[in-house]
């Protein structure tokens, strides 16, 4: 189905546990820089999620996977109005209870952002190997490997996989602060880390982690971005901290 954001077309899936209640929680789950909604990681997570009665809203960000938009020209902010009419939807479904929210990577940053703004609405956080340095990072003059001024930004830059990203990109970023984000975000907190992740260091896991509130740091021993090895233990802490949070 499609969620409509301002005339952009949001491609989403929608899953209701198996016996399919009447009234039942809803995380929300946002993919990553470059990827999708369909990437084995999210799926594993929705999955996880409706095998303890919780409905899942995965939705493909601008110029990502089937929705709206070119690659080149998705920003965080587009992202962030993408998510605040994701949240809208989610909020106009008549079964719903309470929301929550995860996203991986880039959509571990952009959740971060966007539980700041929808604070009283959201319920519980589950960023997993949030991207949380490319705001800092940008404004230091580096993004995807390439070093440039911060006052003089570079038209486009070429991703990992030789998709272009223009400068729009960079210059929104250097205007986003995620530890003001951070102050704003009163409830609990999940975020889940590979400790050997080889496009988001750790450490900023760590250190954001702290400055959180109320904020559980799982570290997947061994595991890359994507958790290639330990998927499992991605999922079982994702469902323990939902149990938690349904008691």
């Amino acid at each position: 189905m499609f969620i409509d954001c301002d005339g952009i077309k949001l491609n989403a899936y929608l899953d209701k546990p198996a016996d399919n209640p009447e009234k039942c929680p809803l995380c929300i789950i946002i993919h990553g820089f470059t990827g999708h909604s369909e990437e084995r990681h999210i799926v594993a997570v929705s999955e996880t999620l409706n095998s303890i009665g919780v409905a899942t809203l995965r939705a493909d960000m601008y110029g990502h996977g089937k929705s709206d938009g070119r690659f080149e020209d998705h920003t965080l902010f587009k992202w962030l109005t993408n998510i605040l009419a994701v949240v809208d939807y989610a909020r106009s479904l008549d079964f719903v209870t309470d929301i929550y929210m995860a996203g991986h990577s880039q959509g571990g940053l952009a959740v971060m952002l966007a539980a700041a703004m929808e604070r009283d609405r959201i319920k519980a956080i589950m960023p997993l190997s949030p991207a949380a340095m490319i705001p800092e990072i940008a404004r230091s003059g580096e993004l995807l490997g390439l070093k440039f001024d911060p006052e003089n930004i570079p038209e486009e830059i070429e991703s990992w996989d030789g998709r272009k990203l223009k400068g729009n990109y960079c210059r929104v970023a250097q205007t986003i602060h995620v530890e003001d984000a951070i102050e704003k975000y009163q409830k609990p907190v999940l975020i889940v880390h590979g400790d050997n992740d080889e496009a988001v260091p750790y450490e900023y896991s760590v250190r954001f982690s702290k400055m959180y509130k109320d904020c559980e740091l799982v570290t997947i021993p061994g595991d890359n971005h994507c958790y290639d090895h330990h998927l499992d233990m991605v999922t079982d802490a994702v469902k323990e901290f939902m149990l938690q949070q349904l008691r």
